[in-house]
């Protein structure tokens, strides 16, 4: 797993924050162009969108697509306007709310569940057509134990809780998180 300087951490979120601004406006937003580095390297990457202690938004790749800037800025607008679990973000409600970014990892098939470490992977479970993705920091955050983690993930599928046990396919990934929260954001904008 790579790693991004405090700086790096700090560009992406305000490319993510900028470009939903942006879009919310109607203006076009000009990105910087890296062509070298960590930021021009595809990366999976989901962008999560946080109203107080909820969830407001939250989209993103697992696998990599873009590079690391563009991704930090289209799942950026696609978590604002586009998660179906909400409704869309405003430019009035921008200001009371706070981005994070993972970071993701290669996925790696798990093919003994003891490989899954809680707070330290999230997981990919898919099975009959059926893909469910749960962030690390999700499971870490509601304290569940690694059964809970692979039962949420398979309802996030919309699979049964158990089908885990029985012909899916199991991924694990790490990610590097960080948020606004973490760097004292001001979110005037």
């Amino acid at each position: 797993m790579f790693q991004l300087t405090e700086s790096q951490q700090q560009l992406l979120l305000q490319i993510a924050r900028d470009s939903v601004r942006a879009y919310l406006a109607g203006e076009v937003l000009g990105l910087p162009e890296f062509t070298s580095g960590v930021l021009a390297e595809p990366c999976g990457i989901f962008v999560s969108i946080h109203k107080g202690d909820d969830l407001r938004g939250c989209i993103g790749n697992v696998h990599p697509v873009r590079p690391l800037c563009r991704s930090a800025a289209e799942c950026a607008i696609a978590a604002a306007i586009g998660d179906p679990r909400f409704m869309p973000l405003t430019l009035a409600e921008l200001p009371l709310v706070e981005f994070e970014i993972s970071v993701l990892s290669t996925v790696e098939r798990v093919e003994n569940v003891g490989e899954i470490e809680v707070g330290i992977h999230g997981l990919l479970i898919s099975k009959k057509g059926a893909r469910g993705l749960l962030l690390p920091q999700v499971a870490k955050a509601y304290g569940w134990d690694r059964e809970r983690f692979l039962q949420e993930t398979c309802w996030k599928a919309g699979l049964n809780s158990d089908d885990w046990k029985d012909g899916a396919t199991i991924h694990r990934f790490r990610a590097l998180v960080f948020g606004e929260k973490h760097f004292h954001f001001t979110t005037n904008s």
